[in-house]
């Protein structure tokens, strides 16, 4: 019997685990997940052997997340911009054809981004070993055979972004950290804004009169 001042119940046992005359299965169950997990792994193994020696990834610009909540984490994007590729001294053409990203719809929105994505591409060019078309008539910028012999097929996401470092910093205390008030100097800043605009109209009203 129920006691107190308690929800209802009202609970459905009625699942169909079974198939039967009632109707189809409604229950999805994953019986196959070690077999699935197999054949991830074989087709994974497949992809990489059929693309070697050249990598598993691309290579992804560091973009900042949208929204004001989260501009402020940096994660991998989808491809580099096409200034960021003008920038480096490609074509996207040729970005395609050796492992970079290219997404013509993004916009670099800061100067800084743009840098970062640059030097990001110069590094990935700086690493990279580029066999020839023609193993007879190798061309200018091509691998050598020795570079080419020792060269592997480099797996996992191209350059991952760094980290940051979770070193505990230890400094000495000085006296200038011990007299300095934060809220004070907050409450002066704010109060500084807020009270800007009028000393700008009193002095343009003392230089009319």
């Amino acid at each position: 019997m129920v006691k107190h001042n308690n929800v209802v119940p009202n609970i459905h046992c009625h699942k169909k685990y079974l198939e039967s005359s009632r109707g189809p299965l409604k229950v999805k169950l994953s019986l196959d997940q070690a077999g699935k997990k197999k054949s991830r792994r074989i087709a994974r193994a497949a992809k990489a052997a059929a693309l070697a020696p050249r990598p598993t990834q691309r290579l992804r610009p560091a973009v900042h997340c949208p929204t004001q909540r989260y501009n402020a984490k940096v994660r991998l994007g989808r491809g580099f911009s096409l200034a960021e590729l003008k920038a480096a001294g490609i074509t996207p053409r040729y970005a395609r054809s050796v492992g970079i990203a290219v997404d013509h719809r993004r916009i670099s929105r800061s100067e800084e981004g743009l840098n970062v994505n640059v030097a990001r591409i110069k590094e990935y060019l700086g690493k990279l070993v580029v066999f020839p078309k023609k193993r007879a008539s190798p061309k200018a910028g091509d691998a050598s055979p020795e570079e080419m012999a020792a060269a592997t097929q480099y797996t996992g996401v191209v350059m991952p972004l760094a980290g940051k470092s979770s070193e505990i910093e230890i400094a000495d205390v000085t006296d200038e950290m011990k007299s300095f008030n934060a809220f004070t100097t907050m409450r002066v800043a704010r109060k500084e804004t807020k009270v800007a605009g009028y000393r700008v109209s009193v002095e343009n009203r003392k230089k009319k009169d």
